[in-house]
């Protein structure tokens, strides 16, 4: 975690940009595989990370913006958690890690929810993305989710996204720490990209990596000679002379802020002519848009430029025809480059 006066000074600039009421930030809960012992690797909700630090259960996070009052909302451990997972911290020491005295039993948190509807108060609420979110919420709000969706937050959404999207000098810092470890697994798997391999070994061996020097990987790894397939999860081709193979890995360090690169080379480490005439107009729509990136620039622009480089690179081999700029304001370049020049990095990424 980072020191208690980032998430309590993250929470003050977020009730700055409220108008009132109260937010509610649940933490995710465990989620079992094939029997409520035995779950999957843990994930702590973005959200909830941002604002309060702590990643496991059992945990959820109160904003107080008429009150101004952070209240972390969770349990203490019973002698059967610490006989099967060791001695915990208690939850007034979670607090003060977060940078909050308060604390609130799960038992009370429906109550003190539901007081706040009764009095008319503003409740905001992100939007779920789990089932078992809306189900909790159920419980918690006293209502059926269709009622609960009425408490999802545009106000709330965006000054999420303004506060989120600047990163600060250490979540800078822990992004560079995945990005070295995603150095690793691509220059790695560029090694491995012999003929005569299957994509499982090299799959596997990048996501070994992570969690030898980070974490997790930060989404499943996509690695395929099937590039032309977005978001292929198939590992079992084998590598031959000729082809192309994809890799778009990164990972989570151990407070969850991660690396996402792509790269694509060709099996046996050597371009043919083909090959090289398409990767350098890539290239070049990477270092041209690198280039002109500054502060005032629109995200749109640099992805129209991106669009513009590679329209016009193909024009030059032949494959696309026409006028570039209208093949661009006409889309015929998706049929390329079919999805966005980038995205945000951070807590989240893909």
């Amino acid at each position: 975690m980072f020191n208690p006066q980032v998430y309590s000074a993250r929470r003050e600039q977020l009730r700055s940009l409220l108008s009132g009421g109260l937010v509610f930030l649940p933490g995710n809960d465990e989620a079992s595989m094939n029997y409520p012992a035995n779950t999957y690797h843990y994930r702590q909700d973005s959200d909830f990370l941002y604002y309060f630090g702590h990643n496991h259960d059992g945990l959820s996070g109160i904003i107080d913006v008429d009150e101004s009052k952070d209240i972390l909302v969770g349990d203490d451990v019973t002698m059967d958690d610490i006989i099967w997972m060791g001695e915990q911290p208690k939850m007034k020491d979670q607090a003060l890690e977060c940078g909050t005295g308060n604390i609130l039993s799960k038992s009370k948190l429906g109550e003190y929810i539901q007081d706040a509807i009764r009095k008319g108060r503003k409740v905001h609420i992100l939007t779920p993305y789990r089932g078992d979110r809306w189900l909790s919420l159920e419980g918690i709000f006293g209502m059926k989710h269709a009622e609960v969706k009425k408490y999802v937050s545009e106000e709330l959404i965006k000054a999420v996204v303004k506060m989120r999207e600047i990163k600060d000098a250490g979540e800078i810092a822990e992004i560079e720490k995945a990005v070295d470890v995603a150095w690793l697994m691509h220059t790695t798997s560029m090694k491995m990209a012999m003929p005569g391999v299957v994509e499982q070994e090299i799959a596997g061996t990048v996501e070994g990596i992570a969690l030898s020097h980070a974490g997790p990987v930060s989404f499943p790894v996509i690695l395929s000679v099937d590039g032309q397939t977005l978001h292929n999860h198939h590992h079992g081709n084998k590598l031959e002379l000729g082809r192309m193979m994809v890799t778009d890995a990164g990972c989570e360090t151990q407070m969850c802020y991660c690396s996402d690169i792509t790269r694509t080379v060709p099996v046996g480490g050597k371009f043919n002519q083909r090959q090289k005439d398409i990767y350098e107009i890539v290239l070049k729509a990477n270092v041209d848009t690198i280039a002109a990136i500054k502060p005032g620039i629109f995200y749109k622009d640099m992805h129209l430029l991106a669009a513009r480089t590679i329209a016009q690179g193909l024009k030059d081999l032949g494959i696309m025809k026409g006028d570039v700029d209208e093949a661009v304001r006409q889309g015929a370049h998706a049929l390329f480059f079919p999805h966005g020049l980038g995205h945000a990095m951070g807590l989240d990424v893909h």
